[in-house]
């Protein structure tokens, strides 16, 4: 039996991604063709399917993709043909998306449709503005206008007079180019000139920008600002509680472009934090990490403490480490953390089996990592650096005794270099690489105009300069990646960051951005992800602060 085709008219909302439904999102994951329009959510379509057909179909200003009588004709077309389609489009398909029109042309040539609304645009950039478009007292009610539409037409299909009279908040899409018509329009019918009123550029996005002032002056207001489409114009009562109920701007990185240089894989927890406080994230994953096989070294280590492999002990050895056959386990990395618990898992091997020795991580993230997996550490510096976890072992009996270091490759070797100056049996296994990551030309170009750039590893320093410093890494630079040789960074690296201010997650990695040539203005005083972060808010306050001051 053939497949039975669908088109679904889905909204994908104003523009921040977690404000898509999830409906939305199960449906983009499952569609066999995507057509979708310019002002979509980024990212919106990275759950697709990797063989899901997708066609950008927008319109923008002067330059249309595809015409509306086509993309009826298309989205008839792929459902016809037994196609599972998603029809995505920007706020609700239903308010000024044309949706309607695409819904009679699919039910006029017998082709099954579903709507999914979404959040509109002119509820939505309105809050994220602080202006409920609804309030008792100040709005008793809302009327949505196209403001594509100019006013002084011969026949125009908006009641100028009516909306001038109306009791409550107006919101107009697409007017920014004829606002001053519109507020001349609705002054002339009769609207108070010294209502307030408010322009939202795009709205909900960390780049969100709005202008507030008495309706008779806000198309002055926003051609001063700069200010244009896509944004949401508001007029009435209701604007007027700005003052009061505005959140969005007050976020402390509102307006900071942030460059994320993690890898790719860990990039989503920085940056959801950095975007949660109001940072416009861009992503530009300097490292990858690679995963070694498990074998050798890595398939040993998990046979000592399966007690497949007993090592030579003393008694009182072997009394503190049981049936493990290490004494002690130090962790210096999330990464390591994870791809140990799975090299454990290829021999049927869980958590349990680090119950016996003692474990230490190299600070509160790692140590976060290991809680995550259900392992108890039991040693953790303060500082996320080497030299502090040799100081916290201080007191660990190691003497005799045989430690596992796991850690990524060409990592330092100050950790287990002091643990054998103490007698101990130390066996150091690399469970990763971490290599160059090429940088797109958009992704330079986004770099070259950032508020801040971070680096969480000292690896994300030397690759991002790397990256940014050739098309392929010199040799004698990509070295100094595994600790091995100290190298200039490649010539005109370090102005490819602009002007931003970079920002570093503990002493190392400082240290080596200084050594390629980099000026460190902001370093975390706890050398982890949520310590960055603080350091970053506190430094940015600290300017916006410095900036106001006379």
């Amino acid at each position: 039996m053939a497949q039975r085709g669908i088109v679904y008219l889905v909204g994908a909302g104003p523009g921040d991604p977690g404000l898509m439904t999830r409906r939305s999102l199960e449906l983009i994951a499952s569609a066999d063709a995507i057509l979708y329009d310019r002002l979509i959510p980024a990212n919106a379509l990275e759950g697709a399917r990797e063989d899901c057909e997708l066609r950008y179909v927008g319109k923008a200003p002067g330059n249309v993709a595809m015409s509306q009588e086509r993309i009826n004709e298309l989205l008839v077309e792929l459902g016809s043909s037994g196609k599972q389609v998603v029809r995505l489009k920007g706020g609700d398909p239903f308010v000024f998306g044309r949706g309607g029109e695409e819904a009679a042309a699919l039910h006029e040539a017998g082709v099954p449709f579903e709507v999914v609304p979404g959040v509109t645009a002119g509820v939505a950039a309105p809050a994220y503005a602080g202006i409920p478009v609804t309030n008792r007292g100040a709005a008793a009610a809302v009327a949505f206008v196209t403001g594509h539409e100019a006013p002084g037409k011969q026949q125009s299909d908006i009641d100028w007079t009516g909306l001038a009279g109306f009791p409550g908040t107006l919101v107009f899409y697409m007017g920014v180019k004829n606002l001053p018509l519109i507020a001349d329009a609705l002054i002339a019918a009769g609207r108070d000139p010294g209502e307030p009123a408010a322009v939202v550029r795009h709205g909900t996005l960390p780049d969100q920008r709005t202008v507030t002032a008495p309706l008779a002056d806000i198309a002055e207001r926003v051609a001063e600002a700069g200010l244009t489409a896509p944004a949401i114009t508001v007029v009435g009562p209701a604007v007027g509680l700005r003052d009061t109920l505005a959140w969005l701007e007050r976020r402390p990185l509102h307006g900071k472009r942030v460059a994320v240089t993690r890898a790719r894989a860990q990039a989503s927890g920085l940056a959801a934090k950095l975007h949660e406080l109001g940072a416009d994230v861009v992503e530009t994953p300097a490292i990858r990490i690679e995963p070694r096989p498990i074998e050798g070294e890595i398939l040993a280590a998990v046979d000592v403490l399966a007690g497949r492999e007993r090592p030579p002990a003393d008694a009182a050895a072997a009394t503190r480490t049981g049936d493990s056959g290490y004494a002690l386990v130090c962790f210096t990395s999330t990464n390591g953390v994870r791809l140990f618990l799975s090299a454990l898992a290829t021999r049927g091997l869980d958590a349990l089996a680090l119950a016996a020795p003692a474990i230490a991580a190299i600070g509160p993230g790692t140590a976060a990592e290991l809680a995550r997996q259900g392992v108890h550490a039991d040693v953790v510096p303060e500082r996320s650096v080497a030299e502090a976890l040799v100081e916290a072992l201080v007191d660990t009996p190691v003497e005799g005794r045989r430690v596992l270091v796991a850690r990524g490759g060409g990592g330092r070797d100050v950790l287990p270099e002091a643990l054998r100056g103490r007698g101990a049996e130390v066996d150091v296994i690399g469970l990763y690489d971490t290599v160059v990551e090429p940088l797109s030309q958009e992704q330079r170009e986004a770099l070259a105009n950032v508020d801040y750039v971070t680096f969480t590893s000292a690896s994300s320093v030397r690759n991002l300069l790397t990256s940014l410093g050739a098309s392929a890494p010199d040799a004698g630079f990509a070295s100094h990646i595994d600790g091995e040789a100290a190298s200039d960074a490649p010539d005109g690296a370090p102005a490819a960051l602009g002007h931003a201010r970079l920002a570093s997650i503990g002493p190392i990695t400082s240290e080596t951005a200084r050594e390629l040539g980099l000026t460190v203005d902001v370093e975390a005083k706890n050398h982890d992800v949520d310590g960055l972060v603080e350091a970053l808010v506190a430094d940015a306050i600290e300017r916006a602060g410095a900036a106001d001051r006379p």
